[in-house]
């Protein structure tokens, strides 16, 4: 947890960008795996930490932007629960060390927000993901759960985000925790992999860094040498000679701030003459994209400029053709790349995305693109001082996406199908670093860049 003073000032803010009304923040509750006393590890709400910092279930919050008034609720444990768990902080114990003096127990919380809607006061929430929430929102506003995203607080929203992009200094430290562990996941996966090892043997030892060292994983680690499959989350795979391993993982902290690497290995330690080609123009388009990244720059512009990289990269090679500016402007390269360059990053991996993705990555005046691969870019708009991102740029050789384009005469001017069948086995490559955008440009987090280039990658792993 941060100073109380930290959240004390994150409440007024909020509280000044909202028109007049209360707003609801409501924590997560215990989930369970197979049965009820059996749960999932706990995972905050990451806009209740950005606000309240109690990282401990069924809690809520309201914020009154006219009168100030803050109120936590959440109940005192009982003689059971210490037997179980220990003597416990006390709610109001808990207000206090966030800067919150009243506190009520849970089930106060309906009466309260009835009082709100008789005086016909409006009250701001967020869009729930989970059930629980839906259910308890539906219960204590009288909305159908179907109907609870479409009449969230749009307001309430863009205050969010508006917010919880710029990350302050002591945030920019806890992700450069979560970095420097993310790279002791990668580097240690790197030192580690050889042939007939299976791909669940690196999983566990990667996982069980980002444990010893924080809280968990950031997001359900991919570790496949079925790299064509964006987010391949299987690990039955043995380590084989000319194969490619696409590794994508990241740690968070204790505080929940996160990081998001991804490094493309070679199996045997060695790559061969066709995975290098490959791999260079995706380190050339990484090392582009870092280069480029500055306020004033729209991220989708970095995204474009990235794009055409690869494009002349896979021209050089003979798999594209054509002119290059053309070939971006018409998509052709998504063949190659279907998704996007990045995405925002901090509390979330993919920061915020349960309060819409067209809010955190985009805005008035950028809006999201409908074409293929584009449309998955969720950053686009411009970037600012404080923004946290990935950079992501990748190659991959998807043969029912290469065949379903040759049939359908997608794109012809520009790919030579003839030649993809000899890269109808081989896999993909991702190459993923985590920047923060300065006044001046950019700068990676953590420590250190894991090795990205050919040779550093071969020498690391040949050590």
């Amino acid at each position: 947890m941060f100073s109380k003073d930290i959240y004390i000032k994150r409440r007024a803010q909020l509280a000044g960008s909202v028109e007049k009304g209360i707003i609801l923040l409501l924590g997560n509750s215990e989930a369970a795996a197979n049965y009820p006393s059996n749960t999932y590890k706990f995972r905050q709400d990451s806009t209740f930490l950005y606000y309240i910092g109690l990282n401990e279930p069924d809690l809520a919050a309201v914020i009154d932007t006219e009168s100030g008034e803050e109120v936590l609720f959440g109940n005192n444990v009982d003689i059971d629960d210490i037997i179980w768990m220990g003597p416990q902080p006390s709610v109001d114990e808990k207000g206090s060390s966030v800067g919150i003096s009243r506190t009520a127990p849970l089930g106060e919380l309906k009466n309260y927000l009835e009082n709100i809607r008789r005086q016909g006061r409006k009250i701001h929430y967020l869009p729930p993901y989970r059930n629980h929430n839906k259910i308890l929102l539906n219960n204590l506003l009288g909305i159908p759960t179907d109907s609870l995203k479409a009449n969230a607080s749009v307001e309430l929203i863009k205050a969010v985000v508006a917010m919880r992009l710029i990350k302050g200094s002591e945030e920019l430290k806890e992700i450069e925790h979560a970095c420097n562990i993310g790279y002791a996941m990668h580097y240690t996966a790197m030192k580690l992999a050889k042939l007939g090892m299976t791909e669940q043997e690196l999983v566990g030892v990667m996982e069980g860094i980002a444990a010893s060292e924080g809280s968990m994983v950031s997001f359900p680690t991919i570790l496949s040498q079925q790299g064509q499959t964006l987010h391949n989350h299987k690990h039955d795979g043995i380590l084989t000679e000319g194969r490619l391993i696409v590794i994508d993982a990241g740690a968070e902290t204790n505080m929940n701030y996160t990081s998001d690497f991804t490094r493309t290995l070679p199996s045997s330690g060695k790559f061969t003459s066709q995975q290098k080609d490959i791999y260079r123009i995706v380190a050339a388009a990484n090392n582009l994209a870092v280069e480029m990244a500055k306020p004033g720059l729209s991220y989708k512009d970095v995204h474009l400029a990235a794009s055409k990289v690869l494009a002349e990269g896979l021209k050089s090679i003979g798999l594209m053709k054509g002119d290059t500016e053309e070939a971006v402007a018409a998509g052709a390269h998504a063949l190659f790349m279907p998704h996007g360059l990045g995405h925002n990053m901090g509390l979330d991996v993919h920061d915020m995305e349960d309060l819409g993705e067209d809010y955190v990555g985009y805005d008035d005046t950028y809006k999201r693109s409908s074409q293929f691969g584009l449309a998955s870019l969720r950053m686009g708009k411009m970037l600012q001082p404080g923004h946290v991102i990935t950079v992501e740029p990748g190659i991959y050789f998807i043969p029912a996406l290469i065949e379903k384009w040759k049939e359908e005469k997608i794109n012809t001017p520009f790919i030579n199908f003839d030649k993809l069948k000899d890269y109808y086995t081989f896999g993909g490559i991702r190459l993923e670093d985590d920047i923060v955008i300065t006044e001046t440009g950019c700068r990676l987090l953590g420590a250190k860049r894991l090795p990205i280039t050919v040779e550093d990658v071969e020498r690391e792993m040949a050590k």
